[in-house]
């Protein structure tokens, strides 16, 4: 028998629970993408709904000649985005710091309930992989983040309305400048999204089994807010 066999053998749990990590992560990133674009009245989405909104915002910047307010509130928005973008940092720091106190924090997940025993290696590949999610969740922040810069250069340049832009001229810039912020807001939403996977990760540390359910749940709850929640509705009512 060789030593791949032998891999898989000793280590076919945690296989199977990344792999349905894996799953449930992409699976669910594609089916919201697909699903906001081909969003509409009967089967609406968070996404799909708020841009309508974003659109209505940016045709009314158009009619502004004093946009102060729309730049305050794209900066706030920018902030929530900074706030997550400097707390993944210090996520970061933070699980460096526990891959230099392995066999500390070993002993304190074997004390839990449930929790199956796990070698050093193991442990360490663990902490590697939930460092590699905060890092996309971090470079999906700060591209959100220029984004939003955009949006505001976008909503400073626009023409104001004594320059008599036509009719259809403005409906363009405003689509253009709402879909910069959808993009925005995407990726921020992508980053709270992997913030939910990677709670779910920490199930892993105790056991695979509860690292697959966890998952499993992430995406009901994540499916619940975005497609079928009570916002959703109030967003959509007419």
């Amino acid at each position: 028998m060789n030593s791949v066999t032998l891999f898989f053998q000793a280590n076919w749990l945690n296989i199977l629970a990344i792999f349905w990590f894996l799953l449930c992560f992409n699976g669910y990133m594609q089916y919201a993408r697909r699903r906001s674009y081909k969003s509409n009245d009967e089967s609406p989405s968070l996404a799909s709904s708020l841009h309508r909104y974003r659109y209505q915002w940016m045709l009314s910047v158009l009619t502004r000649e004093m946009r102060i307010a729309d730049n305050a509130a794209i900066a706030n928005l920018e902030k929530s985005v900074a706030f997550f973008a400097s707390t993944t940092m210090l996520i970061l720091a933070g699980l460096f710091t526990v891959l230099g106190s392995t066999e500390k924090a070993i002993h304190f997940i074997e004390g839990l309930p449930f929790a199956i025993p796990t070698h050093r290696a193991e442990w360490e590949i663990k902490i590697m992989m939930l460092i590699f999610i905060m890092v996309y969740a971090f470079f999906k922040f700060t591209w959100s983040l220029r984004q939003y810069g955009f949006v505001t250069i976008m909503v400073g340049g626009a023409p104001l309305p004594s320059e008599n832009c036509s009719e259809e001229e403005r409906h363009a810039l405003a689509n253009r400048m709402a879909s910069m912020a959808s993009m925005a807001a995407n990726n921020f939403n992508i980053g709270l999204r992997t913030y939910y996977f990677s709670i779910s990760m920490l199930t892993w540390f105790i056991n695979p089994w509860l690292f697959i359910l966890s998952c499993t749940l992430i995406v009901f709850i994540l499916f619940r807010r975005e497609f079928k929640s009570s916002t959703l509705k109030l967003l959509t009512m007419k």
